[in-house]
């Protein structure tokens, strides 16, 4: 059924933010929805067998808004891949991702994430069970290379065997994992970026939707690569500053120049974190997520003092997002806005 339906052409969009362990989950994503009406969001990577036996609703709830959406999946076992990509699909995700990318000791364990790439059969037949499971986009998310398969003729060979089983959307990391010797934190910024690497790729299999990842830090650089590209995915710097990127629908796709304005952006969190109120982790998940809004801007300590006495303490208050933005409002003169908060 899958392979047939996706004869419909997908369009991706040509930014996304990465999925990111710990940070994308639902209420990150409402908060870039919030900066970036454009750009694809990702789920954190779910593993498999999670979805086909835990709490769904925790595991793959999300608000309406953050379309175009993309569930992450983690597995090695093609059926189990397959019915979890089925869940999603019925979930309402516009795309379900394999991660071949993941360096972690629990996922490797589990023989899945950047592991696999030593195994591209098994990955063509994962995507293959996947694809044939549902009609939304089947994409894969992997390394420049592994260990010491990093040659640019190793990744070569990997995505040629899958997009033999029909794969075509590729987002690259360009860095290698090494699977032994370095941590998940250390695989995001030791090994060597090899965007040219990629850049080749796109030359070499124009008829690929290929997306590069890695070290892009701005919307400038983002730019740049999409000049032998098609698509830019970009995760820790979008976590850090998120208003850094609030220029990306107007550079990157053409859209009306529109501001995007700080305590705006807070006055509407604050009142997302309120339909929570009920919640605790969830309030204090939702507070952690906006602490990169006011990077390096004047009044930013005491924000983060004001957020965590009133967001981080043992009765979490869900109307702490608006207090700390009262406090940083006061500090540089911005009170009107404030009193929507």
């Amino acid at each position: 059924m899958g392979r047939r339906a996706m004869s419909h052409p997908w369009n991706p969009p040509r930014f996304s933010v990465a999925p990111m362990m710990d940070r994308t989950d639902r209420h990150f994503r409402y908060l870039v929805r919030r900066i970036s009406r454009r750009a694809l969001l990702y789920t954190e990577m779910v593993t498999a067998d999670a979805v086909v036996h835990g709490d769904r609703q925790r595991l793959l709830g999300f608000d309406p808004c953050e379309h175009p959406v993309v569930l992450q999946l983690g597995g090695s076992d093609p059926a189990t891949m397959a019915a979890a990509a089925r869940i999603g699909e019925a979930a309402g995700y516009d795309a379900i991702n394999i991660n071949v990318g993941c360096p972690s000791d629990r996922v490797r364990s589990g023989r899945f994430g950047a592991c696999l790439m030593l195994e591209p059969a098994r990955v063509a037949e994962i995507y293959a069970r996947m694809a044939d499971a549902v009609s939304v986009p089947v994409t894969v998310k992997h390394r420049i290379g592994v260990d010491d398969r990093d040659r640019y003729e190793h990744m070569l060979e990997f995505v040629d065997t899958v997009a033999s089983a029909g794969c075509r959307h590729f987002t690259i990391h360009a860095r290698k994992a090494w699977l032994s010797g370095l941590s998940p934190k250390q695989n995001r910024t030791i090994p060597p970026l090899r965007h040219a690497e990629v850049h080749r790729l796109k030359r070499e299999r124009p008829h690929l939707w290929i997306e590069t990842n890695g070290g892009i830090q701005d919307v400038a650089q983002a730019a740049e690569h999409l000049a032998h590209v098609d698509a830019v995915m970009v995760g820790r710097a979008v976590y850090d500053d998120p208003l850094r990127f609030s220029s990306v629908d107007h550079v990157l796709f053409g859209d009306p120049m529109r501001e995007v304005d700080l305590f705006h952006v807070l006055a509407e969190m604050d009142a997302y974190a309120r339909r929570f109120a009920g919640s605790p982790e969830e309030v204090r998940r939702i507070a952690r997520h906006v602490m990169g809004l006011v990077t390096g801007r004047r009044g930013a300590r005491a924000f983060r003092r004001i957020l965590g006495e009133h967001a981080f303490g043992p009765d979490p208050k869900p109307d702490a997002i608006g207090r700390a933005a009262f406090a940083l409002a006061r500090i540089g003169g911005r009170r009107a806005v404030v009193e929507a908060c």
